[in-house]
């Protein structure tokens, strides 16, 4: 579905992406992981059209997308949920979610029929499909950390992606709440089969449900394959999960 070859990403002289290579394959979940500084999230941006190649390639189901606006990456079907939330604070739950859903359909200029009867029956779907039902009417600023990134979660579901881009989706989460993120990932690949590129710094999370890892560091992809395979790799070692050599 995905691939990147030799992808790279200068500001100046310093080089955040010198030579990142993914696969990503559909109704698979593929891991990113690496050191702080090691080029994920500048990576994500790239495939997302919030940052523009400086060389290489990204192919999304055999048509090239790089330097594509963000609206243009969207419509191919590849969505992003960020490391921060960001949310519409003053708007309700359904709200947040009835609007990427209007927006996919294009149906955000309807003058004559109010927003509140459209695409109810998707936007209730969706919030289900995350563990949001209750929460509907809640007014999005007030949610808890953990909700409001199931909220963020569920409007990029609302772009109905084949490919959904999670960057850090645990960070600042409890135990509890880590937990049944984990369900939800494997829910949406299993039972909606959507295909989930991930970056994640908990290892537990990390081996618990991806098909794949890649690792980065400094700009580039020093491994790429099975689980099982990455941890036993003696640079991938080194480089990120501070083992010996030798180990």
């Amino acid at each position: 579905m995905l691939s990147v070859r030799g992808l790279k990403k200068y500001f100046g002289h310093f080089k955040a992406v010198s030579d990142a290579n993914l696969t990503v394959n559909q109704g698979e979940v593929v891991a990113v992981i690496g050191p702080n500084g090691a080029g994920k999230t500048t990576l994500f941006r790239l495939i997302s059209g919030q940052l523009k190649p400086s060389g290489g390639e990204i192919i999304f189901k055999g048509r090239p997308i790089g330097g594509l606006a963000p609206h243009q990456v969207c419509r191919r079907g590849i969505s992003l949920s960020y490391q921060v939330v960001s949310v519409f604070g003053r708007m309700s739950v359904f709200e947040n979610v009835q609007v990427a859903v209007l927006a996919r359909r294009r149906q955000v200029h309807r003058l004559f029929t109010p927003a509140r009867r459209l695409a109810v029956d998707e936007t209730w779907e969706i919030l289900e499909s995350v563990g949001l039902q209750d929460r509907a009417q809640a007014v999005s600023g007030s949610l808890s950390h953990g909700d409001g990134k199931l909220l963020e979660m569920a409007i990029a579901l609302g772009n109905r992606p084949e490919l959904l881009i999670m960057d850090e989706p645990t960070a600042g989460m409890s135990p509890e709440e880590t937990q049944a993120t984990i369900e939800l990932i494997r829910r949406l690949t299993q039972k909606m089969g959507l295909t989930i590129l991930l970056c994640e710094h908990d290892m537990e999370l990390v081996f618990s449900v991806a098909d794949r890892i890649m690792v980065m560091q400094s700009g580039r992809t020093i491994a790429e394959g099975a689980c099982d395979q990455v941890r036993c790799n003696q640079q991938v070692q080194q480089a990120y999960l501070g083992e010996p050599a030798d180990a």
